[in-house]
């Protein structure tokens, strides 16, 4: 009997998941599409960025003595900090982090309908330290894009 006659044989035993598994893992298969969520512009992350440029472009007509202070105008009473950083947490709430003259920390949480903030250059609380950038992470982000 011919070699085929084998062959045909053990094809026909032979188990066809076999040829599915070999498939699989020669086949190339299609990439999945990376799910990039739709931007709204009211969300808070949008909100964040405008923040963040307007910030920086603030800071950056400072002098080496200076750095970023927000004033909150919306209290009643004056609150001044010098500002360290900037959240959000989508949909809607931002955060401002920061100190006071008194090294105490404070964060203010607020949705973003409710933001009202002065910008105010004030004396550098650690003026031997190098200057850091308000939102930095987001300049690293867009780095990396």
């Amino acid at each position: 009997m011919p070699n085929d006659y084998f062959e045909n044989i053990k094809k026909a035993l032979s188990n066809p998941l076999d040829d599915i598994k070999k498939s699989m893992l020669t086949e190339r298969l299609p990439q999945t599409p990376i799910f990039v969520p739709p931007t709204n512009e009211n969300w808070a992350s949008e909100f964040h960025e405008r923040l963040v440029t307007w910030i920086n472009e603030f800071e950056n007509s400072l002098d080496e003595e200076h750095e970023v202070g927000i004033r909150l105008v919306s209290f009643g009473q004056v609150l001044t900090f010098h500002l360290l950083d900037i959240g959000y947490w989508n949909p809607s709430l931002i955060s401002f982090k920061g100190l006071t003259e008194n090294n105490e920390p404070v964060e203010l949480i607020q949705h973003v309908s409710q933001i009202s903030i002065l910008l105010q250059k004030v004396k550098r609380l650690n003026p031997e330290e190098p200057k850091r950038k308000i939102g930095f992470s987001n300049a690293e982000r867009n780095d990396k894009d």
